[in-house]
């Protein structure tokens, strides 16, 4: 290995997490909150507070198997458990800062709701990661108002770590919602905005309504994010709420107004404009781009149903090649294998922080385990390079953060010559565009991860 390689696998990675949770206890959202909304939200916390009860009776209806919530709610020889030092870190930045080190996490994006087991930290009304229509359109900007007051102050501690999401109900109130996103901004939040991934009653994002909220957030550098949760829940029965029909498809409500803005011509009325599907995996962009692409370039089995021109001029891939990243939180073996058509800088990882179903506190061995084979490069890009770009942090600060605390290639066990095992797939990349063959290649894909977990 020469000098320059040695030094290479000895830089420590600028590690961003695109995907974590932020969230005082409820109550505390009392103070952020007019005080004409006051007497309704001690109502829903007595509902809420029924609800943990209910919880806390039948825990296994609620929460998953008993090894999780053994693992979970179990305590350590400090008494502690990773249920309550997440929820601590959900709003206490010591704490937080404190577990993002020990992730070797450098930097996070801040979206709301840091309980997703026991639903007990929401913003009042239903304001948050997947805001809906639960209230009236004034409760619902009410509660997100008083999200966004107490996330900037939050995020006024460590700011260079931190890019705080505003949550935006734009369905109801739209003028509110677009003062909102202004005022919010103003006060510190500058890492975009969150919509909702639903729109129940209200026009869909095919609609020239949310072109003012579509030029403010391109006016400001704000990229628009949809964020995991939504799904029909009232498929799904009230016995036992088949939660593992919920964990399949709301991947699909949840990326679904991505593909309305690619094929509706809001990239090309908006270049600058950003977006981002988060927590959503990545594993279902490239077939999403492969039959956008074949419907925008009129394939025989669409050209009686689909003609894009005056609306696109441009390939609904190279448009998500400009405007769009995926938020791929937990990234999979599977889907670093199919990095190549995905776009190695549209992936964007994260650690989930403080949700169990993300990496946090293990990350470190989760970025030996699936990164181990993946070129140096390609690493940076994923891990911190892609997020550091859209949502603008500091990369020399970040480094020296990094310097402390963040892993290095050697410690991934990367090694030698990473290149040439996935040359092939480089080459091919978008195999629908580059005339290779896409059974030879997919069979690659497949072959780069057997054995190893997904």
């Amino acid at each position: 290995m020469t000098e320059l390689q040695q030094n290479e696998y000895e830089q420590h990675y600028v590690v961003v997490s695109g995907d974590c949770h932020a969230g005082p206890n409820s109550p505390v959202y009392r103070d952020f909150l007019e005080p004409r909304f006051r007497d309704a939200f001690d109502e829903e916390l007595a509902e809420r507070q029924r609800l943990i009860d209910e919880r806390q009776a039948e825990p296994a209806r609620f929460v998953g198997d008993r090894e999780f919530q053994d693992e979970w709610f179990g305590e350590d020889e400090d008494g502690n458990s990773l249920h309550e030092i997440g929820l601590r870190g959900g709003w206490d930045a010591k704490t937080r800062d404190e577990a993002l080190d020990d992730d070797g996490v450098c930097a996070e994006v801040v979206f709301p709701g840091p309980d997703a087991v026991t639903g007990s930290m929401g913003a009042p009304f239903g304001a948050g990661f997947i805001p809906v229509a639960t209230r009236d359109a004034e409760h619902l900007l009410a509660g997100a108002q008083a999200y966004n007051r107490w996330a900037a102050e939050l995020c006024q501690d460590s700011p260079d770590r931190r890019a705080g999401l505003i949550v935006a109900p734009i369905l109801g109130d739209l003028e509110g919602a677009i003062a909102e996103i202004r005022r919010a901004h103003a006060d510190g939040l500058r890492g975009g905005i969150i919509i909702p991934p639903r729109w129940g009653e209200y026009e869909s994002y095919t609609s020239y309504r949310y072109d003012p909220v579509w030029a403010v957030c391109q006016e400001l550098g704000l990229p628009v994010h949809c964020h995991s949760g939504p799904a029909p829940h009232e498929d799904y029965g009230e016995v036992r709420g088949w939660m593992s029909v919920y964990g399949y498809e709301t991947i699909f409500f949840t990326a679904r107004p991505l593909w309305f803005m690619l094929m509706t011509g809001v990239f090309e009325r908006f270049p600058q404009l950003k977006m981002a599907v988060t927590e959503a995996g990545s594993f279902w962009v490239p077939d999403m781009l492969w039959r956008l692409d074949m419907m925008s370039m009129r394939e025989h089995g669409m050209r009686k149903m689909v003609d894009t021109k005056g609306t696109l001029t441009m390939l609904p891939s190279e448009y998500f090649d400009r405007n769009v990243k995926i938020g791929s939180s937990n990234t999979r073996r599977r889907e670093l294998a199919r990095r190549y058509e995905i776009g190695v800088g549209n992936i964007m990882w994260g650690n989930d922080f403080p949700h169990p179903e993300g990496t946090w506190p293990y990350t470190r061995d989760f970025l030996k385990d699936r990164f181990h084979d993946i070129p140096v490069d390609e690493t940076a890009q994923i891990l911190g390079l892609n997020q550091v770009d859209f949502y603008g942090f500091d990369l020399d600060k970040l480094q020296r953060v990094a310097d402390r605390i963040a892993p290095t290639p050697a410690d991934l066990g990367q090694s030698g010559d990473l290149g040439s095992k996935w040359e092939a797939l480089r080459e091919a990349g978008r195999m629908w565009l580059t005339d290779e063959d896409d059974v030879g290649a997919m069979a690659a894909a497949a072959s780069m991860t057997k054995g190893t977990p997904a």
